[in-house]
């Protein structure tokens, strides 16, 4: 990733745009990948995991790129910022619950294998339904936000 403030001349839209190319979480966002998308807003989204830990097994981004969950803002003067990025891991979680029948559901933030921010939100390995049902599975979670 690269480092805003070494590029203080380049407009944002720009800097978004040309930087982020090659990121396989923004080629999501813009569509160029498919994805079974869980939860969408004009800031964040969340979708299946192609190699889930569980049925379920849900990644939450935010829209614009950002290397690190840490390096969202914290203030909570525009709408995208930390404290609204765990706001919506919490319903996807919550949603998770009623759709597998659980109150076991595990959250981890590591961030190594894809340089865009990301949160993992997953039900318990024990819940029923195939890892692999991802329509099945993302329509499970939709009904219950």
């Amino acid at each position: 990733c690269h480092n805003r403030s070494l590029l203080p001349h380049l407009p944002e839209v720009w800097y978004f745009y040309h930087m982020n190319m090659d990121c396989v979480f923004c080629k999501i966002i813009r569509g160029e990948i498919p994805s079974h998308r869980v939860y969408e807003d004009q800031n964040f989204l969340a979708f299946l995991s192609i190699d889930p830990e569980s049925s379920g097994h849900t990644l939450i981004i935010p829209k614009k790129h950002y290397r690190w969950v840490w390096d969202l803002p914290a203030g909570r003067q525009t709408s995208l910022n930390i404290g609204k990025y765990f706001e919506v891991a919490q319903k996807i979680a919550l949603a998770q619950n009623k759709a597998f029948n659980t109150d076991f559901v595990l959250s981890k933030i590591i961030g190594e294998e894809v340089p865009h921010a990301h949160i993992w939100v997953y039900p318990d390995s024990n819940v029923a339904g195939a890892r692999e049902d991802f329509a099945g599975n993302a329509e499970k979670i939709r009904k219950n936000l």
